[in-house]
């Protein structure tokens, strides 16, 4: 039986993301559900793309299945820091 390797890591687990991403990459358990999901990317279209296997493309889905409730805390997170630099953007001239 071929050893299984799972590549992807939980936010708690990493020094330097604080979502869980796809080992050795920037790739986002998070991005790769938005993108296949949500979006218009085939799995292998999606692998392709980024430099991924297949296989890692699927277990950051079934990762983001497997934990909502981190999911949700880590999209929550991202709404809250998205609003934050909304509200501290520069907009017009007047702003600075």
């Amino acid at each position: 039986m071929a050893e299984q390797v799972h590549r992807i890591v939980a936010a708690a687990d990493s020094a330097i993301h604080d979502e869980p991403h796809v080992e050795g990459s920037r790739i986002s358990v998070r991005f790769v559900h938005e993108r296949i999901e949500r979006g218009t990317l085939e799995p292998n279209a999606f692998a392709d793309r980024h430099g991924l296997d297949l296989a890692d493309v699927y277990h950051a889905l079934a990762y983001y299945h497997g934990h909502p409730e981190e999911m949700r805390h880590v999209e929550q997170r991202r709404r809250e820091t998205i609003d934050e630099h909304r509200k501290r953007a520069i907009t017009e001239p007047g702003d600075c």
